[in-house]
């Protein structure tokens, strides 16, 4: 059987040699090359939806990737990946990068410039080692879901959008559906999630960022577990600490939520920092939360072009959520999808802020009455989102029941929505 090689250059120059020499390998299959981080994690989270056995053997990593850096993308690849073997090729063939690749997940290390000889010898032993796993793995979805968990993010256009009740709602559908589920307060400087969920909490995410290895042991102990059943990893106390969550510790902790949980939230405010963008770039679905009045969309515009430029998401993968919506504004989701260049979901939360009034002021939103059209709408777009799932028994015309009566999961199409 071939061994299917997918390699990960993003420099053309070292695109040309490394597909050179990779078909030129006896019993060699090499795929299309995909050109940064991003593609190459889609590409495999695609292939592993399908069947572990639809993963290629080898994945080749070339040290100039990006913009995720190549140790940390490996980490990524072997942690949501387990059968699939990674090679790094670098300049740097020192002992002190090939135990840190080693340590980061690598297979093996080849150096620049390329030889056939090694670069055969690095490959075959890489594909034996990706056939044994997957023989003791077998190859039934059940034993090997390949992407883990779906990871959410929600961010706001600007502040006071609805961010934080969007994430914590969604959240709530999720776990009331039989997802396992986990909240995570990404805001790191100004998160209420504590707040809004009554809750008094010791450690924070920030107790995970100098962990080089998250162990499920030492993330249980990292989490707050709430009444609701939601495993909840807040914010820092004090906001200052925020900075020590750096994109490399948080890719590191949402990789070690999705290994755990079904459906991990996270909440990423309206200030993009290292740790938002990196837990961004890394959502398998990016909500971005506005209102429909000109400040907050033209904030919402803002932030979907500053993501591309970023390399960070590209539009067309963001999906906005309209806050407080009512049939009679001029700006209609219709309108925002044009101007953002994004896709709008079909969900529209209404402006119905009284009904939350009471269940914020008293810190327990996820006491908020069924009868809600705003909890409603926000358990409709989990829905809409596919993070829940009901049993057949509980679906009765569309509606899902949960905890505390039936939510409506149909969608709210007022004035266009």
């Amino acid at each position: 059987m071939p061994t299917r090689i997918l390699p990960a250059v993003g420099d053309p120059d070292a695109v040309r040699s490394i597909t050179t020499l990779l078909s030129q390998l006896p019993d060699a299959e090499p795929v299309a090359p995909v050109v940064d981080s991003t593609q190459l994690v889609d590409t495999l989270a695609r292939l592993a939806a399908e069947s572990v056995d639809e993963l290629p053997e080898v994945v080749v990593v070339h040290e100039r990737i990006g913009p995720v850096p190549a140790l940390e993308l490996i980490r990524e690849v072997a942690l949501r990946f387990p059968a699939v073997g990674v090679i790094l090729v670098t300049s740097d063939a020192g002992p002190g990068l090939f135990q840190a690749a080693m340590d980061y997940g690598a297979r093996g290390l080849v150096a620049l410039p390329l030889s056939y000889e090694e670069l055969a010898s690095r490959v075959q032993a890489v594909a034996q080692w990706s056939v044994g796993v997957r023989r003791h793995l077998g190859s039934g979805g059940d034993v090997f879901t390949g992407a883990g968990g779906t990871v959410v993010t929600v961010s706001g256009a600007k502040g006071g959008v609805g961010t934080t009740v969007t994430a914590i709602q969604l959240a709530l559908a999720a776990q009331a559906s039989g997802r396992g589920t986990a909240l995570v307060d990404m805001d790191l400087q100004t998160g209420d999630i504590a707040s809004y969920l009554d809750v008094q909490f010791r450690r924070s995410v920030v107790d995970l960022a100098a962990v080089n290895d998250i162990s499920p042991r030492v993330l249980a102990d990292a989490v707050f577990r709430h009444d609701t059943g939601v495993a909840l990893l807040l914010a820092p106390g004090e906001g200052e600490r925020g900075e020590d969550v750096t994109d490399r510790a948080t890719r590191q902790i949402v990789s070690a939520l999705r290994s755990r949980y079904e459906v991990v939230v996270i909440d990423c405010g309206a200030q993009l920092g290292g740790a938002g963008a990196a837990a961004v770039e890394m959502a398998d679905k990016a909500l971005l939360v506005t209102t429909p009045d000109v400040v907050a969309v033209r904030g919402a515009k803002r932030a979907v072009r500053m993501w591309d430029r970023l390399q960070i998401r590209k539009a067309e993968e963001t999906t906005v959520v309209v806050n407080r919506h009512t049939r009679g504004t001029e700006i209609q989701p219709a309108l925002i999808q044009r101007i953002t260049g994004t896709g709008v979901a079909a969900t529209a939360v209404p402006a119905a802020f009284k009904e939350l009034q009471g269940a914020v002021d008293a810190g327990r939103i996820h006491d908020l009455d069924s009868r809600s059209t705003v909890k409603q709408a926000l358990w409709g777009l989990a829905g809409e989102l596919g993070l829940v799932k009901a049993p057949e028994g509980d679906r009765r015309g569309g509606r899902f029941r949960g905890d505390k009566g039936s939510v409506s999961f149909r969608r709210r199409r007022e004035g266009g929505g």
